[in-house]
Formats: structure tokens, C-alpha cells, sequence
């Protein structure tokens, strides 16, 4: 996967709380790999049943149309455990997505892929979409390496486990994680096949 460093574009602001997978990416669109999945993403808000665009929606308007960055209400991704809506939002090119809690396979999902989800206080996430929505031009840097997002010349500090963070750095799933320690691995299945030969036959 794509290793997360540091991301500055356009942000766009969603707050509505409780956004779920099944809204990020309707089912109908996983009955085919040939489905653009980036079109899809929120089509049900994005488009009218004939296939328009509904204007008024948050990616739809022009500041917001190349957004890299989703800021989003509160446990955004629950519901259920479909990896296709990180990839939705991924192929639409959002690489972040800041919001006060996330759904738990959906934080999984989205950091197994490269794309960071940011926990920040409702408060800062609050403020932070207010200031968007009223930008001329509305950019957020999501940086990674020194764990804060930047609206401005303001700084919100975020924290991510050690261990993710490692891993979206250098761009590594947990297949990739796991290969790092192929050597260990090997010693210990040699050593636990002369200890306990009967596992091995």
C-alpha cells in the first residue's frame, strides 16, 4: 500500500454523526469489480435516481470536488464490516479522515489500506469544519510524521498507536508487518519441530 506521510489539499466538511459503511458504499455497487468505486462513494446523497448530481452535497460543490481530506461527525464508519467502503474513499482520493471516534473494523480497514483516520476532540473537529466551510479556499495538512493536523497556523495534536503509525509511514499491510519477522518465524518452526517432532508429521 501507498505510504502516509504527510497530506495537504482540500478538506471537506461532512457532520453528520453515525455515517455508515452502507452509506459510504451501497451494496448494489459490489456486485461487480468492474464498478468504479470512487464514483460510487455516498451515491445515494451524491446523486438523484436518475444519475445527476445533487448539487447541495459536500462533494459535489466546486471547493470541495478534489477533496483529499473528509472531516466527519462522530463514529463515522460504523456499521458493518465491508473493507470496500475504505477503498471507496480511497479511488475517490480522500487519503485522510478527521472526526471525533470512528467505527472499530472501519479504523482497522482504513489503516490496513493507507488511508489515516484522525481522532480529535468534537470541539477541534467542530472548529475545524466551521473554518472550512467558510474558506475562500478550504486546505487542511494532515501530517502524520509529527502527529498533528493544521488549519492554518493552528495546530491540532493527534495521537496514533506506535505501531500503525509505524506501519503507514513505510507503507506496510500487516502481510508485510509479518514477512519483516520471516527469519524469526523460520527459527522458531525449526526449533519447535526438533522440541515437539510429532506437530510436523
Amino acid at each position: 500500500m501507498d505510504s502516509f506521510t504527510i497530506v495537504a489539499g482540500t478538506a471537506a466538511p461532512l457532520m453528520r454523526k453515525n455515517i455508515d459503511t452502507g452509506t459510504l458504499i451501497a451494496t448494489r455497487f459490489l456486485r461487480s469489480r468492474s464498478i468504479d468505486l470512487g464514483a460510487s462513494l455516498f451515491a445515494d446523497w451524491r446523486y438523484q435516481a436518475d444519475g445527476t448530481e445533487i448539487p447541495d452535497f459536500v462533494l459535489n460543490q466546486p471547493r470541495f470536488r478534489t477533496a483529499s481530506i473528509l472531516v466527519g461527525g462522530a463514529n463515522f464508519g460504523c456499521g458493518s464490516a465491508r473493507e470496500a467502503a475504505v477503498w471507496a474513499l480511497a479511488r475517490f482520493g480522500i487519503r485522510a479522515v478527521v472526526a471525533p471516534s470512528f467505527g472499530e473494523i472501519f479504523f482497522d480497514n482504513a489503516c490496513e489500506n493507507g488511508l489515516l483516520p484522525v481522532v480529535l476532540p468534537e470541539a477541534d473537529v467542530d472548529r475545524i469544519a466551521t473554518a472550512l466551510e467558510a474558506a475562500t479556499e478550504p486546505r487542511l495538512i494532515v501530517d502524520l510524521e509529527r502527529c498533528r493536523v493544521l488549519l492554518g497556523d493552528e495546530a491540532f495534536p493527534f495521537e496514533v498507536a506506535p505501531d500503525r503509525r509505524a506501519a503507514l509511514l513505510e507503507g506496510l499491510d500487516e502481510t508485510s508487518l509479518i514477512l519483516r519477522h520471516a527469519a524469526e518465524i523460520d527459527s522458531f518452526r525449526a526449533r519447535a519441530a526438533t522440541e515437539r517432532p510429532w506437530l510436523y508429521r
